[in-house]
């Protein structure tokens, strides 16, 4: 039997091969399962001399770490043997486990092997439910990881996958008056737990990424990503959470490396056009949005389901002046609503907000009232909706110029212009988005200017040709 199966006994302490544990007079002492295999090919070792080498691929197999990973691995063991056992440095050699070990073989019985995979299989399990992106298998994705936690707290892959479960389930809710911050305290602490377990695991650094995003700290989450991308850089859902928290050139580089490791993922592409779209590159959107919608590359059995590239596909379509194949693919957005996507609700919103736009384009109040209705049933704090509604019921436009708006948030940027539009003054609008644009920081904020329903900056180009401008140098 291989090292990993054996049972080793030296002191107090009892290094369990099969079950992956170290435990101290029967009580179990908590370490990574990197770090159990590093200790255990130095207990099968006992008293000579262990390459570095050696006991990097015992950790960490293929993954390429350094020195450094190794050192802390050595730094955790002795503090969980303490003085009772000591691991031994040899200067240019390598590693010594400096103990009388005693080596117990048994075999494994089927009940033995069906135990050691039903980790697995649970993992496989709650990650499948996970990347659907559907709100029931979220929710039972996250049961599950809350499950193998339980049963095995030292095991960063299970804090990864309840971590994933609790920063969606947040994502159900982020537009909504009170957003379940709790679910994303939660996830943040099993994401940091997973990185503390296993400094080396790209997927605990990609969720942690994703997360900090989410709280607000950028800068660290584009860190984060950067650094699962090192770790593993042939890893898509990697390169995807960097498309997904990064902007401009980045986002768009991302985004394509993400569409190379796995071809035809639909949100990727919708992730390259957002880019494209705040560069007022609008047929070159159009053409990465279609690329998506039609699934050119996809595998025929692509598990991934995907949102919001017909709403945005529509978005183009009514800047360019054509309602009726914005119509077409706004209804067809509509129709998967009940599919019970993650962000179906949200992008269901919007289209219907869009809609309502497109109607008070048209003249037809009735519709226009009806749609902006249904777009805040699904949102109720939805602002370009409810100026919308109020336009088109006869309500003057609430024109804001009087109202300080630095530092606001740019959904109430645009609101505020939109107001301006609808009044008739579109010099107006410009300079409030302008004002907007030149106090916010670097970021994606705005991008949606050049397709924004109520605004319509292609009714009056030469106004908003300098605030285009600004938004597309910031998307670089």
């Amino acid at each position: 039997m291989s090292a990993a199966g054996a049972l080793y006994t030296f002191g107090r302490f009892e290094l369990d091969g099969r079950a992956r544990q170290l435990r101290r007079n029967g009580e179990r002492i908590p370490l990574s399962d990197r770090y159990l295999g590093v200790l255990l090919h130095l207990a099968a070792h006992a008293g000579e001399v262990v390459s570095k080498d050696d006991l990097v691929q015992a950790g960490w197999g293929e993954t390429a770490v350094g020195d450094n990973s190794l050192e802390q691995a050595i730094s955790a063991l002795r503090r969980a043997m303490g003085p009772d056992v000591e691991v031994e440095t040899v200067p240019r050699q390598g590693y010594r486990l400096a103990a009388t070990v005693t080596r117990a073989i048994a075999a494994a019985t089927d009940e033995d092997i069906d135990a050691l995979l039903a980790p697995y299989r649970a993992l496989l399990d709650g990650r499948a439910a996970l990347e659907t992106l559907e709100r029931d298998q979220i929710r039972r994705g996250r049961e599950v990881f809350a499950g193998i936690v339980a049963r095995t707290p030292d095991a960063a892959p299970a804090h990864v996958g309840l971590a994933n479960a609790c920063v969606l389930q947040f994502e159900m809710t982020r537009a909504d008056e009170t957003p379940d911050t709790e679910t994303l305290k939660l996830a943040a602490h099993h994401a940091y737990e997973a990185c503390r377990l296993d400094t080396s695991n790209g997927e605990a650094w990609s969720t942690l990424s994703f997360i900090l995003e989410r709280v607000g700290t950028h800068t660290d989450a584009i860190a984060a990503a950067r650094r699962a991308i090192a770790l593993e850089p042939d890893n898509w859902r990697h390169q995807f959470r960097l498309a997904s928290i990064a902007w401009g050139e980045e986002r768009l580089r991302a985004a394509r490396r993400t569409l190379s490791l796995l071809p035809g993922f639909a949100l990727a592409h919708w992730l390259a056009a957002t880019v494209l779209v705040a560069r007022n590159m609008l047929d070159e959107a159009a053409r990465e949005l279609d690329a998506g919608i039609t699934g050119k590359g996809r595998a025929p059995d692509s598990r991934f389901s995907a949102v919001a590239l017909h709403w945005l596909r529509g978005l183009i379509h009514l800047a360019q002046g054509d309602h009726a194949a914005a119509m077409r693919h706004f209804e067809h957005e509509l129709a998967h609503e009940a599919a019970g996507h993650l962000y179906s609700r949200e992008c269901c919103a919007n289209t219907a907000y869009a809609i309502g736009a497109l109607h008070l384009r048209e003249q037809r109040t009735a519709e226009a009232i009806a749609a902006f209705d249904a777009a805040l049933h699904r949102l109720p704090r939805h602002p370009l909706a409810t100026l919308g509604r109020a336009f088109a019921s006869g309500s003057r436009p609430r024109v804001t110029s009087a109202t300080p708006l630095t530092g606001r948030p740019m959904d109430e940027i645009l609101c505020a212009a939109a107001d301006h539009v609808l009044a008739g003054s579109h010099a107006a609008g410009a300079a409030i988005v302008a004002d907007g644009l030149e106090a916010a920081p670097s970021s994606s904020a705005g991008w949606l200017l050049p397709v924004e329903p109520l605004l319509h900056v292609s009714a009056a180009p030469g106004t908003w040709n300098a605030v285009l401008g600004r938004l597309g140098a910031r998307a670089m």
